[in-house]
């Protein structure tokens, strides 16, 4: 008993390892670190090194409390300015788009697979969303410095689309196993009332769940090593609590999250580096759970029709419902090719397909290796591409900062109040003798070895240690002057526009200099507002505006989303044009009202041109009667 205790640790521990030193390989050459972390559970299973790993029930609980730690952890790091710009577009690709990819795979899943009609949009459902630890590091890890809308939006989506695929995928196992063959209308009216019921409880447990959490935390003095495991316990709580009353845990431990995150919580940076490791660890241990339990000898046999579903699922179900769900909030054509595309499944969607198992259903076990499989195509076709197809969208924007080192040290006894340790780079405001802010108070400055306080040190110079006591939530200001100067590629040179523009000028000018077209209500606007307007009320870092002949570049933006910098380039970009993409409502909508323009015009040309004609045409008829006369 003792060895067997001593052998399942040490193979443990060392597939763990494994897939930690498989991180280095992901981050050097641009892996899909899923992909690895599958590939590590599979070499070992059955038909690998041969370690016997059957236990449905247990995958499924580990890989359902491992996806609860991900979830709190990706709701606590969203912040709410990200929440707010993406929330309408995030929630309905996690809503409306997560049934209408169930719906179309579901109809291709059953002409290609031996299953009946609810089995098939089974599969559907347990393939439908996309997964958040798979999309967090490909964003967030994969150094793809993109525009902040469009990562936004994914991660939204990635972190609040699993419960409504959760709650599909459970109702349809129970209505198979219980031999039931309702209606059609009776089935989507016993799912509409299951689901709000569902994520109504989940939602109240999340809410008030993650208000406990901080009120807790401040009032409870615990030890700052204790804290971390303190606040994940309870969040384990409210997931267990909401699904045991018949809500989604999944749902409740996200809100949980970002209520906790979004609040002025204590210790938030020891709680932030703690449960990133968390994270990591669940990660690791749901995808090699999930890999042991697969057994490839079953693949060849499903592989055509499996690989099928796949290809259809990148390429038509989940560019459909995308473009359907993003119609009308009017982004920009190359955001919805790339959100389109980054619909990377993953351990969701593999241990969804555990839940037929779970069920008994007869096809479990085929449903659970298509959609393994499925999830290999995705991960193998979209893991490696993402990068290149940003890039050829333009979609990535040079980096706003330069080199920054920086410390955030909580002050014990005050969650409102943080000392900052910044260096001093080279080539950085402050080093060229920009002034610190009043509302940031510089205490103690590290030179040589020596410490001063800042007022004796004089201008501060390269290598300083400035130690600054801030309020929390400081503005982004400090960090701008604390970096050097961003490092931009040459092909980034020219990617805000070859000359400035004052925001606040008249758009007339505009007008009267480059002709692009402006109507009379636009060219009474000035040149900020005229973008933001274009843009759809809000406009972000990195921005661009085609009008006429020039494009117009946000080049910045300040705290409140107002333009402060602007560029103009007479070579107008145009990525839309290499790649097959949707339009949206708003572009439909421009293009149709141009053609009714155009059809104006030319009727009221015609109309202009038809008394000449019917003047000129008698003249003829007049003097020829003159003449016969």
């Amino acid at each position: 008993m003792e060895h067997a205790i001593y052998l399942v640790t040490l193979v443990g521990a060392a597939l763990v390892v494994a897939a930690a030193f498989s991180s280095l390989i992901a981050f050097r050459f641009g892996a899909p670190l899923l992909l690895l972390f599958l590939c590590i559970g599979l070499a070992t299973g059955t038909d690998g090194l041969g370690i016997q790993f059957d236990n449905a029930r247990l995958a499924y609980f580990a890989g359902s409390l491992a996806l609860a730690v991900i979830l709190f952890d990706s709701g606590f790091g969203t912040p709410l300015n990200a929440l707010r710009q993406a929330a309408g577009p995030a929630l309905s690709l996690a809503t409306i788009g997560v049934l209408l990819t169930t719906g179309l795979f579901g109809v291709v899943a059953y002409y290609l697979l031996d299953l009946s009609w609810l089995e098939s949009f089974l599969l559907g459902a347990a393939v439908a969303s996309t997964d958040a630890a798979a999309v967090f590091f490909l964003l967030r890890a994969g150094e793809i410095n993109l525009r902040e809308r469009v990562r936004s939006t994914l991660e939204v989506e990635s972190g609040t689309n699993d419960p409504i695929a959760i709650f599909l995928t459970i109702s349809l196992v129970e209505i198979i196993a219980a031999n039931a063959s309702p209606e059609a209308r009776v089935l989507v009216t016993d799912l509409v009332l299951g689901f709000l019921l569902n994520m109504g409880l989940g939602a109240i447990v999340g809410i008030f769940g993650g208000l406990a959490i901080v009120r807790l935390v401040d009032r409870l003095n615990l030890d700052h090593g204790l804290l971390p495991i303190f606040v994940l316990t309870l969040s384990l709580m409210v997931f267990a609590a909401a699904g045991a009353i018949g809500g989604s845990g999944f749902l409740a431990v996200y809100i949980a999250g970002l209520i906790a995150g979004n609040s002025d919580i204590r210790a938030v940076t020891i709680l932030k580096r703690f449960q990133d490791g968390m994270s990591w660890l669940a990660q690791i241990i749901m995808f090699l759970v999930l890999g042991l339990f697969a057994t490839p000898s079953q693949f060849p046999a499903i592989l055509l029709p499996a690989v099928l579903l796949g290809l259809f699922l990148i390429f038509v179900a989940r560019p459909i419902a995308v473009w359907l769900c993003l119609m009308p909030f009017r982004l920009p054509r190359p955001e919805v090719a790339f959100v389109s595309w980054v619909g990377l499944r993953g351990a969701v969607s593999i241990l969804l397909a555990i839940t037929p198992l779970l069920g008994g259903l007869e096809n479990g076990r085929l449903i659970f290796n298509t959609a393994f499989i499925v999830v290999l195509v995705s991960l193998v076709i979209q893991g490696w591409t993402v990068g290149p197809l940003a890039r050829r969208l333009g979609l990535i924007v040079p980096a706003r900062l330069g080199p920054l080192d920086k410390v955030e040290l909580e002050l014990p006894g005050s969650a409102h109040h943080e000392l900052l340790a910044y260096r001093v780079a080279p080539g950085s405001p402050v080093a060229r003798g920009e002034r610190i802010p009043r509302w940031a108070r510089p205490s103690l400055v590290l030179r040589d070895g020596r410490s001063m306080r800042f007022q004796d040190m004089g201008r501060l110079a390269a290598g300083d240690h400035v130690y600054i006591f801030v309020p929390d939530r400081y503005p982004a200001l400090l960090d701008k002057l604390f970096a050097s100067r961003a490092v931009v590629d040459p092909e980034d040179a020219d990617f805000f526009g070859a000359f400035a523009v004052d925001p606040a000028r008249s758009a007339a000018e505009l007008e009267a200099a480059y002709a692009p077209g402006l109507t009379e209500e636009e060219r009474k606007l000035t040149v900020g507002d005229l973008v933001t307007e274009r843009l759809g009320g809000h406009a972000e870092y990195a921005d661009r505006v085609l009008i006429g002949p020039i494009e117009l570049i946000v080049r910045d933006v300040d705290d409140k989303g107002k333009i402060t910098g602007l560029g103009l380039s007479l070579e107008p970009t145009a990525p839309v044009a290499r790649v097959p993409v949707f339009l949206s409502a708003g572009e439909i909508a421009d293009r149709v009202a141009g053609l009714v323009r155009n059809w104006r015009k030319r009727i009221k040309k015609q109309s202009a041109e038809a008394p000449d004609d019917a003047e000129r045409s008698p003249q003829p008829v007049v003097e020829r009667a003159t003449d016969q006369g």
